[in-house]
């Protein structure tokens, strides 16, 4: 093992490995909040969340399916053991291994879309209360439940809301009017940010007869 690892032409996959083995051991130890493993990453570079050619692509790559860690863990590992694998297959066809200024490119674009598969597969299968990879200001003009509490003016209550993705973030939500309030269970309307506070509107059909 340690002979592919040290090969000629190997060098950019082990160093993949070695990192990923790294953030591994720091997340085990938790000091994988302060490389930013818990820290939101705006994916979208300062353009509208909503385009669709962008959440197109994001999808694809598996960023925001899970933790942004996570994801690049995931690319680390998918590399570094891709990389591997295809310098021994030359070194089988050809009686050496390429040079890793050939492979490495090559490798790095096949990784990015097994990579957003198996990021998929991950988000669906990992308990996640909220996910951390996007930019939670697009989850205004979403709707939310209120989840525990009351909420009123100046008294805000934990609701769910789910981003655009289907993954769920728990947020404190406070009506929008003074005179409104919003009770468990309700489904509201979040219409604006203030820092880590949404407010909202109610729908106004959460005290309607229920037809079921």
């Amino acid at each position: 093992m340690l002979e592919l690892l040290t090969r000629a032409g190997s060098l950019p996959f082990s160093v993949a490995l070695a990192l990923m083995l790294m953030f591994a051991l720091l997340q085990i130890v938790g000091a994988g909040d302060f490389l930013g493993g818990d820290a939101d990453v705006d994916v979208h570079g300062g353009v509208h969340a909503g385009a669709s050619v962008d959440a197109g692509l994001l999808s694809i790559l598996g960023i925001g399916r899970v933790p942004f860690l996570m994801w690049l863990m995931v690319l680390l590992t998918v590399f570094g053991l891709l990389g591997i694998s295809v310098q021994e297959l030359l070194l089988a066809l050809t009686g050496q291994t390429w040079s890793a200024w050939l492979v490495a490119p090559v490798v790095g674009f096949a990784a990015l879309p097994i990579t957003g598969a198996l990021s998929r597969g991950l988000g669906r299968i990992i308990p996640q209360d909220e996910t951390s990879a996007i930019d939670v200001a697009i989850l205004v003009g979403r709707e939310a439940e209120i989840l525990v509490g009351t909420a009123t003016a100046g008294n805000p209550a934990r609701g769910r809301v789910f981003d655009h993705y289907g993954q769920p973030h728990n947020v404190m939500v406070e009506p929008d009017m003074a005179d409104q309030r919003f009770v468990q269970g309700e489904r509201v309307l979040l219409v604006r940010r203030e820092g880590e506070l949404f407010k909202a509107i109610a729908r106004g059909d959460h005290y309607l007869p229920r037809l079921d």
